[in-house]
């Protein structure tokens, strides 16, 4: 990270084409630089559109990384000079749909390359792959999303160094896979979206590095057992049997989402449950949840959009209190079930529950779960007061979001969707008591400018959204003082607004981005 000296010197030589033209000609200045600060000016000058392709040549000795994803303006003419940066280790093209098979030429033979990333490079051919086959030092290489066919990809198994390879989207068959059996050190491979089978992961056992394997949206249903694997997505996949043999598969993350499992106790019998640490089957159709019990060293779970219940909740429980990530949205879980979860999950730091029928009698108990930092409570059944209490004949809305008050280290709260109305909205002000609370998030046709006030008087907000609500221009303007630390005003959908109400907000407050369709 850079200091503020070296901040400030970077923003003023990036601040315009004359602050360029000066210092690019001090070229042995350039030539110097250690190559973060290089690369940090770059970017800068990169972020202001003011690289063009002959000031490349300044930073040919300095720069070791180059990140342009997303450069539509990035060549042929670009990749000319690129090729002549002699340290130049890892270069990011990702997205850059001007790079051709012409352009990755002048990349052939560069010695000291390693990571190399053409994901979406749609005029990407197999011609393209052959430039990239001149350089033996290539460990990392991403070419989903191009027009490389099966016969490109297997030229790749002359790249012996390959650690890390993005395939992902590519008509990559069972027999390609066969070839890649001189990989050994293959530590990563995407292959998402191929026309690979059950014959083709075969392949996979002769790679006796391979860490991480990603067959999402493939026909696989069956894996054999491979020893060194660690990460396993099979996501949309129909999966009926995972690493059947004498070897326990000792898997550390999981992810499943969206996957049809005839037998998913069936598939934990080959895997040591008791080392997993991240398990995601979101949308999965898993009626049991009882092979949570022996996946006591979870630190994420996910079972968005399963059809999981109250009554499925003592199985979440028997996690134990290494979890610190649950996403239970969308799924069929009340204020009870979260009942049952107080106090059981001393070291959870996000809790999801958007799409659920909670209401506000589970808030308390979120309270209770002391480390959050994170709650999604948005499109539930929230309206922000319990019941009426009546005193001395007089009836009272008791908040119900004053409990959160608990939550010391609550930094992000989402409350988007729900019933506020104005007179519980009130309790949104008592929230200025959490002290870390920087991210909140309001959506709702009911909120008003009074509610657009309270909101803004937590002192350490950072982002708030205030989205579909009554919120005018007479209201916004007397927004005073919104909180210093605020950078993020989200106002889209509040239909009231004016664009010389958003405007004049804009110039009092200038350090805060207003979001809004009109501006």
């Amino acid at each position: 990270m850079e200091s503020p000296l070296v901040r400030m010197c970077i923003e003023s030589a990036t601040e315009s084409d004359e602050a360029v033209e000066i210092w690019r000609r001090q070229r042995r200045t350039i030539e110097r630089m250690p190559s973060h600060l290089a690369e940090a000016l770059f970017q800068n000058l990169l972020r202001r559109r003011l690289v063009f392709p002959a000031l490349l040549e300044v930073f040919k000795y300095s720069i070791e990384e180059m990140d342009l994803t997303g450069e539509n303006h990035v060549d042929a003419e670009w990749t000319a000079y690129l090729g002549s940066y002699n340290y130049l280790r890892r270069l990011v093209l990702a997205d850059c749909n001007k790079i051709s098979n012409s352009a990755i030429w002048s990349l052939a033979g560069m010695e000291n390359l390693k990571e190399v990333d053409l994901s979406r490079c749609s005029k990407i051919t197999d011609a393209g792959i052959k430039h990239l086959l001149s350089i033996p030092t290539i460990e990392k290489l991403c070419i989903s999303g191009t027009s490389v066919t099966a016969a490109g990809v297997s030229a790749l198994s002359s790249l012996t160094n390959l650690q890390f390879l993005d395939l992902g989207g590519l008509p990559v068959t069972d027999m390609t896979l066969s070839s890649f059996q001189a990989l050994t050190k293959l530590q990563h491979m995407d292959l998402w979206g191929t026309q690979v089978s059950n014959v083709g992961v075969a392949h996979l056992v002769k790679l006796p590095s391979l860490h991480f394997l990603n067959l999402a949206w493939t026909k696989v249903t069956y894996l054999p057992n491979l020893p060194s694997l660690v990460c396993l997505d099979m996501s949309n996949c129909t999966v009926h049997s995972l690493f059947e043999g004498q070897h326990v598969a000792c898997l550390r993350r999981l992810t499943l989402s969206g996957s049809t499992l005839p037998d998913i106790s069936e598939l934990f019998l080959h895997i040591d449950a008791s080392r997993l640490s991240v398990l995601d089957l979101a949308c999965s159709a898993i009626r049991s949840f009882s092979f949570l019990l022996h996946t006591n060293q979870l630190t994420e779970l996910n079972l968005s959009g399963c059809r999981l219940d109250d009554h499925s909740v003592q199985h979440i429980i028997s996690v134990g209190t290494s979890l610190r990530y649950l996403n239970l949205s969308d799924t069929q879980i009340s204020s009870q079930g979260v009942e049952q979860m107080a106090g059981m999950f001393p070291n959870l730091e996000t809790l999801l529950l958007s799409g659920t029928a909670v209401d506000d009698v589970a808030v308390p108990y979120i309270s209770s779960m002391s480390s959050l930092k994170e709650v999604d409570l948005s499109n539930t059944n929230l309206k922000g007061c319990t019941a009426h209490l009546e005193v001395a004949c007089v009836s009272y809305r008791v908040p119900s979001f004053s409990a959160l008050n608990h939550l010391w280290n609550l930094e992000r709260l989402n409350l988007e969707g729900i019933n506020l109305h104005d007179a519980a909205a009130a309790a949104i002000s008592s929230l200025a008591d959490i002290p870390k609370l920087s991210h909140l998030f309001l959506r709702s046709f009911s909120l008003t400018d009074d509610s657009l006030h309270r909101s803004c008087s937590l002192p350490n907000l950072i982002r708030l959204g205030f989205r579909d609500a009554v919120a005018t221009d007479v209201g916004l303007g007397n927004l005073c003082s919104p909180p210093p630390s605020l950078r993020v005003l989200d106002l889209r959908g509040c239909w009231l607004l004016s664009g010389d109400g958003l405007v004049s907000f804009g110039r009092k407050h200038s350090r805060v981005e207003v979001r809004h369709e009109l501006v």
